[in-house]
């Protein structure tokens, strides 16, 4: 018999027996280099798929595994990841342990989607690096912690009840970052929670410098925020305010008509944001100045707008929320100059942290709940509240 056998896809199979041989039924046991397979049989088409997958991940793994580890980088196998605390655009947040230190994980998932490219997934990753290099620089009181970041996902483990779709490992191209863990919640929670009796005067002007403090140092490393608001602002065991989710932020244009485009939330987002023009760092500025409003009135801005008749308003009527008659003139006047819809008139960060310093807290009471209203506001009022 000749020692090269012809096999019909079509009539024989072969099962696997070891690496270089195979049992082909009628035949017995061959070695896999003296086995021709038709070629007419073979998918050629789904080879090339399989291949270019294969060789995108060795390629990626390869480039990861060369490169010099970077300052920021962690050891994933010491991280512990509990549960999920939350979910995002920008991908799902965890709660964790590293290095005996309660942390947030930021687990951003991109490409291997089957939608992103190999080309956006690498553009994508090259600019996580580079923010990643600044913000692990970053160090103040206001702005959460930065403990660390990963360009792979290959030592991490997550428990089995938090991946989706019955889901075991995870794409070899994922990020992850991880930050100090805040146990206070977002300020936007807590202003929920004090939605009735409102804060204390002093209280509001502590949480609002702890904002202004936070954003006046981030503007002084060139960095724009651009999504200011309550829910990107965390509070630890102290009712210290930090500032967190970085997910849009970058370091501020030379030109700024190289920042462009809707980015932000509707309600806090800037009229020239809005309206698609060239902002810088006076957008954060704007954004502070409702957060504010919202700090002091523990409401929502705009509840009865829906999100389209708000972009309208804001850009086309100078809508702005409605200051109450019982807010103190100085902090009324914060508020109105940070959201002035000319951006140049808008103070810088650090001259609204020394408006807000100078604001006597003795004599406020804080706003005056509405079903305690008496038929005359009166500004200052008791004091109220934890």
């Amino acid at each position: 018999m000749d020692s090269r056998t012809s096999c019909d896809a079509e009539g024989i199979t072969a099962e696997g027996k070891s690496d270089n041989q195979s049992t082909v039924k009628g035949i017995g046991s061959v070695s896999s280099k003296d086995m021709i397979f038709r070629a007419d049989k073979v998918d050629l088409k789904s080879l090339d798929v399989q291949l270019e997958k294969h060789l995108s991940r060795v390629w990626s793994r390869n480039i990861e595994n060369q490169r010099p580890k970077e300052v920021w980088e962690i050891d994933l196998s010491k991280l512990d990841i509990r549960h999920v605390i939350a979910h995002g655009t920008y991908g799902t947040v965890y709660r964790g342990i590293y290095d005996n230190q309660d942390v947030a994980v930021k687990l951003l998932d991109w490409g291997e989607d089957g939608i992103a490219t190999t080309a956006e997934t690498t553009a994508l990753r090259s600019s996580f690096r580079q923010e990643v290099a600044v913000w692990h620089k970053l160090d103040h009181p206001n702005v959460t912690k930065f403990v660390g970041a990963s360009m792979g996902t290959s030592n991490l483990k997550i428990p089995a009840k938090d991946m989706s779709d019955g889901q075991s490992s995870l794409p070899s191209r994922a990020c992850c970052v991880v930050v100090e863990y805040l146990p206070g919640g977002t300020l936007k929670q807590h202003l929920i929670r004090n939605r009735r009796k409102k804060l204390p005067y002093k209280i509001v002007i502590q949480l609002a410098l702890d904002l202004s403090r936070g954003l006046s140092y981030l503007h002084s490393k060139k960095i724009v925020h651009r999504d200011v608001k309550t829910e990107n602002m965390l509070l630890d065991a102290h009712r210290t305010l930090k500032i967190a989710d970085f997910g849009v932020a970058r370091v501020e244009a030379q030109n700024p008509r190289d920042m462009t485009g809707e980015t932000g939330t509707l309600g806090y987002m800037a009229p020239e944001v809005l309206d698609g023009k060239p902002y810088n760092r006076s957008c954060d500025v704007y954004s502070f100045g409702i957060c504010l409003w919202e700090i002091y009135c523990c409401d929502m801005p705009y509840p009865d707008l829906s999100f389209a008749d708000v972009s309208s308003a804001v850009v086309r009527q100078n809508l702005r929320p409605e200051i109450p008659r019982c807010c103190p003139n100085s902090l009324a006047t914060v508020m109105r100059k940070c959201w002035d819809a000319n951006a140049e008139k808008r103070p810088e960060m650090a001259e609204v942290v020394r408006m807000l310093e100078a604001i006597d807290t003795s004599k406020g009471g804080g706003m005056i709940p509405e079903d305690q209203a008496p038929p005359a506001c009166f500004c200052f009022a008791p004091a109220r509240g934890p």
